[in-house]
């Protein structure tokens, strides 16, 4: 298929260097010209704007870091929605607020004709790359049988959940369960270490009770390492707990965990760590320098 892609960071590098691998031509737009510049290296064409990304595309992806930047890229000048054929579908692999999510969907419709599906993920760039990411989809049902033989190429599974916001609501969810864990492991693996534990083996001796996970076996090494270099950045940790704590007001759901999680990531941030991975929590429970 023709792809246009939007955003070319961690996980955009990983999704397009997956989709040129399956065959697919994409055309790839950053705002940052040193990220189109590395993209072309593994086969991305790069572009000038949203809307030569659009162009002429079976699917438009869009994988950008806030509400605003999609809006922007969509519906801004040189957006998306100016060329985009009636019969494509973007898929926006981004994590956004539901209600506008929802609204821009109807949008891009009128506008355009063009179908809307919202793919949030989990997995990180390692999996993005891979294949193997958990995909929550939400959009009607013709638009997710024109996206679906894609998707499936980059994931290890994929649901789809409902109409368009089906998938944001989900990313939510996914984004407590993810991101409290990561204050729990911090906490556990502090109290380990303190205890005088052999904290290596831990994985192996919790992962096959109730206390084993796929983040901790995924995130437990590098915590003990002390590797804070980005899978993900912090700032993006804490702009997710945000729009938890927004989707919950609107819902009157309490989140009394993911607002404690919050403060620790915001404490962390005003320290000036927020280009860290969000497991750099760690620091605020082992003593070191934050």
């Amino acid at each position: 298929m023709r792809i246009g892609f939007l955003g070319l960071g961690l996980m955009g590098e990983g999704f397009t260097r997956r989709l040129v691998e399956l065959g697919h031509g994409v055309a790839g737009f950053d705002p940052r010209a040193d990220r189109r510049d590395a993209a072309a290296q593994w086969g991305v064409t790069p572009v000038g704007s949203p809307a030569e990304a659009a162009a002429g595309a079976d699917l438009v992806m869009t994988c950008v870091t806030t509400t605003d930047d999609l809006e922007e890229a969509v519906f801004g000048p040189d957006g998306v929605a100016g060329s985009v054929g009636r019969d494509a579908v973007l898929v926006d692999f981004s994590t956004t607020v539901v209600a506008r999510t929802k609204a821009m969907a109807e949008r891009l419709r009128a506008d355009s004709g063009a179908g809307w599906v919202d793919a949030p993920v989990s997995g990180g760039p390692p999996a993005a790359r891979a294949g193997g990411l958990a995909i929550m989809a939400g959009g009607s049902d013709a638009d997710m049988a024109t996206v679906r033989p894609v998707l499936e190429g980059l994931a290890a599974s994929l649901v789809h959940l409902g109409p368009v916001g089906a998938g944001q609501v989900t990313k939510m969810v996914n984004q407590v369960c993810v991101l409290t864990n990561f204050v729990v492991l911090a906490e556990a693996l502090n109290l380990a270490e303190r205890g005088g534990v052999d904290s290596g083996k831990l994985v192996d001796a919790l992962g096959s009770g109730y206390a084993g996970s796929n983040l901790m076996r995924a995130m437990w090494p590098r915590m003990i390492e002390r590797d804070y270099a980005p899978a993900g950045y912090l700032r993006q940790v804490l702009k997710d707990l945000d729009m938890v704590h927004d989707l919950a007001h609107d819902l009157k759901a309490a989140i009394p965990m993911s607002t404690q999680a919050a403060e620790l990531f915001r404490l962390m941030a005003a320290r000036g760590h927020d280009e860290l991975d969000g497991i750099a929590v760690l620091k605020l429970f082992t003593g070191e320098p934050v």
